[in-house]
């Protein structure tokens, strides 16, 4: 898998997982898969903030 193809797909996951607890009414879940979206963005390595 490439550098950008593991971000997009969990992503992807994230998107599916946040649908589910949507449909189902699970908040968990779709918690769970809004944060796993937040941190597929997220920079692997953020400069420190002075």
């Amino acid at each position: 898998m490439t550098d950008h193809a593991k971000p997009a797909s969990e992503h992807t996951r994230g998107s599916v997982k946040e649908a589910i607890g949507k449909l189902t009414g699970d908040a968990r879940i779709e918690a769970e898969g809004k944060a796993q979206k937040r941190q597929a963005r997220a920079p692997k390595a953020a400069p420190p903030r002075d």
